[in-house]
C-alpha cells in the first residue's frame, strides 16, 4: 500500500470505529494501545476526556478507519451533560461501537450495574450499529472470578466480552482481529450500481463550482473517476459548455453521463437520446444514503403549500458565494414552484435538529463529506419523526420535471 494512500483517505471514506464507556473505564488508554501511539490524554482523573478525540489509522481487514475516543457516558454536572450530547451526537456516525466494561465492575456480577451500558447497547442496536463488548483492566482482577462472571455477562447483555489489558500485547491484537472480523462490508457499496459495465464509455460533466478550490476536484468527481477506472470503464471528463463539442468527438454516444446537478436539465435536453443520464449528487443518494427515502420525498413537494417549511441540510461547511446550490440555488428553485411565502431554513457540517417534526420536508446534500453511516443516522431520524426527506440531486430533477427519466442506480 502507497503510505501516502492512507494519510489522503479522507474521514468520509474511512471506517469510524467510536470507544465508548464510563469515566475511567479506560477508553482513552485502550485507544493509545490500539494505535500504537500517545493519541489521547490519559488520567486517573475522572472525565479527562472532554471532547472527541479520533485518530485516522490502517487496521488490517478494514483498510482505513477512524479511531474516535469519547467522554463517559455517566459524567455528570451541567458540563458533563454537555460533553455526554457530544457522545451521544458521535454515536450516530459511528459504524461500529466499542462498549467498554472495566473488569473490577463485573467481579462480584450484578445486572443493575449495567443498566446504563445496556441502554447504549441498545441505542446502538436501534441504528443498527453493531456492538462490541470489551472487558478492559481484565489484570486488575484474579483471572478464575473473572471467567465465571463473563458468562453471566454474556447471558444478561448477549455478544461474547473479549477480556484486554494494556499489559498484554495479545489481547490488543486480538480486539484487532476482532473489529476486522465485524460485518463492515456495507462500506464497500459502489458509487455506480448497474447502471456501468466494463467497457462503456462514460462522459462526466463536470461542474465549475466557484465553491470548489482552484486546481482541485471536489471529492464526489474523484471518487466516480476512481470507481469507472477499477470498473474498466472508458471516461471523458468535460465542462458543460464543452459538452456538444465532447459529444461530437465520440464515435458513439456514451452508455451513460453523469452530470452536475445544477446544469441537469441543460444536460438533459442536449445528451444523446441513446444515452442515459444521471447526477453526481443522484450517485451519492443512493451511496451515502437511501435512495428510495429520496424519491419518496421528492414526491412531497406536490402536497406542499405556500407556507411550507424546509430544512436545508449540507455536510461541508463553507462561506456561501455567488450563486452557492444550498443557499441560493435551491431556494430559487424551490420559491419559483411553491411561492415566495415559503419558510427555508438552512444547516451545515455537523448541526441537525434533533426535533425534525416542524419540517415539511428536509432536503439532505449529497453527503460526500460524511461517512454513510452519519447519513443514515440523519435519515432514520426523520423517518421515526414521519418527516419526508430529500437530497439536492434528486430535488432539482424533480423541479426540473426530468425526474422520470433519470437513470437511478441499484
Amino acid at each position: 500500500m502507497n503510505p501516502n494512500s492512507l494519510n489522503s483517505t479522507p474521514s468520509a471514506n474511512r471506517i469510524h470505529i467510536g470507544f465508548f464507556g464510563r469515566r475511567n473505564s479506560g477508553k482513552s488508554s485502550l485507544l493509545n494501545a490500539f494505535t500504537g501511539q500517545e493519541v489521547a490524554i490519559v488520567s486517573a482523573q475522572a472525565g479527562t476526556t472532554t471532547d472527541p478525540v479520533s485518530k485516522a489509522m490502517e487496521v488490517k481487514g478494514l483498510g482505513p478507519t477512524l479511531l474516535i475516543d469519547t467522554a463517559g457516558f455517566d459524567d455528570e454536572g451541567q458540563l458533563g451533560a454537555q460533553r455526554v450530547q457530544k457522545t451521544e451526537a458521535m454515536a450516530q456516525r459511528v459504524d461500529v461501537a466499542l462498549i467498554l466494561v472495566a473488569a473490577p465492575r463485573l467481579v462480584p456480577f450484578k445486572a443493575q450495574d449495567l443498566d446504563l451500558e445496556r441502554q447504549w447497547a441498545a441505542k446502538f442496536a436501534a441504528q443498527k450499529t453493531p456492538v462490541l463488548w470489551v472487558i478492559s483492566q481484565s489484570d486488575s482482577v484474579e483471572p478464575e472470578p473473572l471467567r465465571e462472571n463473563l458468562a453471566a455477562f454474556k447471558e444478561e447483555l448477549g455478544g461474547a466480552p473479549l477480556p484486554v489489558s494494556l499489559v498484554d500485547p495479545q489481547s490488543i491484537a486480538a480486539l484487532r482481529q476482532r473489529v476486522a472480523q465485524l460485518n463492515l462490508g456495507g462500506q464497500e457499496a459502489s458509487i455506480l450500481g448497474d447502471l456501468v459495465s466494463s467497457g462503456d464509455c462514460v462522459l462526466l460533466v463536470m461542474p465549475q463550482d466557484i465553491q470548489a478550490p482552484q486546481g482541485r476536484l471536489i471529492l464526489p468527481q474523484v471518487q466516480t473517476i476512481r470507481e469507472l477506472l477499477d470498473r474498466r470503464c472508458l471516461v471523458m471528463a468535460t465542462t458543460f459548455d464543452q459538452l456538444p463539442q465532447s459529444l461530437k468527438a465520440l464515435a458513439a454516444p456514451p452508455q451513460l453521463i453523469v452530470t452536475d446537478s445544477q446544469v441537469f436539465d441543460k444536460v438533459y435536453k442536449l445528451k444523446p437520446a441513446a444515452s442515459r443520464l444521471t447526477s453526481f449528487s443522484v450517485l451519492f443518494a443512493n451511496y451515502k444514503g437511501d435512495l428510495a427515502y429520496y424519491l419518496a420525498g421528492a414526491e412531497e413537494l406536490e402536497r406542499l403549500t405556500p407556507q411550507a417549511r424546509i430544512l436545508i441540510a449540507e455536510c461541508c461547511t463553507h462561506v456561501p458565494l455567488q450563486e452557492d446550490i444550498g443557499r441560493v440555488q435551491l431556494p430559487r428553485l424551490l420559491r419559483q414552484r411553491l411561492g415566495e411565502g415559503i419558510r427555508l431554513e438552512t444547516v451545515s457540517g455537523a448541526d441537525f435538529p434533533e426535533d425534525l417534526r416542524p419540517y415539511d420536508l428536509i432536503i439532505q446534500c449529497g453527503g460526500c463529506m460524511f461517512n454513510r453511516q452519519h447519513v443514515l443516522s440523519r435519515l432514520e431520524r426523520a423517518r421515526q419523526q414521519g418527516v419526508p426527506m430529500s437530497n439536492y440531486g434528486v430535488i432539482i430533477a424533480k423541479l426540473k420535471g426530468i425526474l422520470p427519466f433519470i437513470a437511478l442506480p441499484h
